[in-house]
Order: structure tokens, then C-alpha cells, then sequence
């Protein structure tokens, strides 16, 4: 027996649909303001790495700027500037890991340093074949 079924608890898949739409707008227009603030700050740059280092026992923050064929040529200001400004926009993320920053897709990533395998330097011996 065929019964109607109700949509007061379900949102019409439609909404669904413009909602998504208007979030990847948000989150495009979120990329290129960053993007843009970036290339205000240094030129052509396209790709943040920041790793946290501790030196003489103290911890410090090193800056990274890339462009898309090698080091941006900024000023330690600039490179502060750019680690302000991700640690705003990106206030949940974790910066006491090494973290990547790319302005083209707008993706912050953890950046694990790895080894081949080949050099055996893994722990585990699961990971050793």
C-alpha cells in the first residue's frame, strides 16, 4: 500500500542543493580574499609552509613563502604577516604540527615529513617488507 509520506522533519533535497551552492560560494570567496591578502603581503605567493622549531631551548615558528617556481623573496615581517593571518583564518588548526598552505585551493594540510622506505629508519616492523 502506497502512503504519502511526510517531509515536515526532511528538507527538500532542492535546499539541500542551494545550500551547498552557497557554502562552495563562501568558501571560494574565502580562497581568493586569502589569496589575494597573500599576494598583498609578498608577491606571487602561492604556497605557506610553517614549521614549528625549538632553538636554544626556546620554540619559534618558521615561515615559509613559495611562489609557484621557489622561495618568495620577503622580509621577516612579511613572513609574519602571512602566519597572522592563517592563524586567523584558520584558528582551529593545529600549529604545533608542520602545516602547508595552499593558496590555489585554499587547503591547509599537515605536512609529515617521510622517508622511503628503503632507509628502514620506520619503528614498526609491520611497516618493513
Amino acid at each position: 500500500m502506497n502512503t504519502p509520506k511526510g517531509t515536515e522533519n526532511h528538507a527538500p533535497r532542492a535546499a539541500h542543493a542551494i545550500k551547498g551552492a552557497a557554502d562552495a560560494r563562501r568558501h571560494a570567496q574565502f580562497v581568493e580574499v586569502l589569496a589575494r591578502q597573500l599576494d598583498q603581503i609578498a608577491p606571487g605567493t602561492v604556497r605557506v609552509r610553517v614549521i614549528p622549531v625549538t632553538r636554544d631551548g626556546r620554540r619559534r615558528t618558521w615561515v615559509v613563502l613559495d611562489s609557484a617556481n621557489g622561495p618568495v623573496g620577503a622580509d621577516r615581517e612579511a613572513h609574519r604577516a602571512a602566519y597572522g593571518l592563517l592563524t586567523r583564518a584558520f584558528p582551529a588548526a593545529d600549529w604545533n604540527v608542520a602545516s602547508t598552505y595552499d593558496a590555489r585551493t585554499g587547503e591547509l594540510s599537515a605536512d609529515e615529513p617521510t622517508a622511503p622506505a628503503a632507509l628502514g629508519l620506520d619503528t614498526t616492523p609491520e611497516t618493513r617488507a
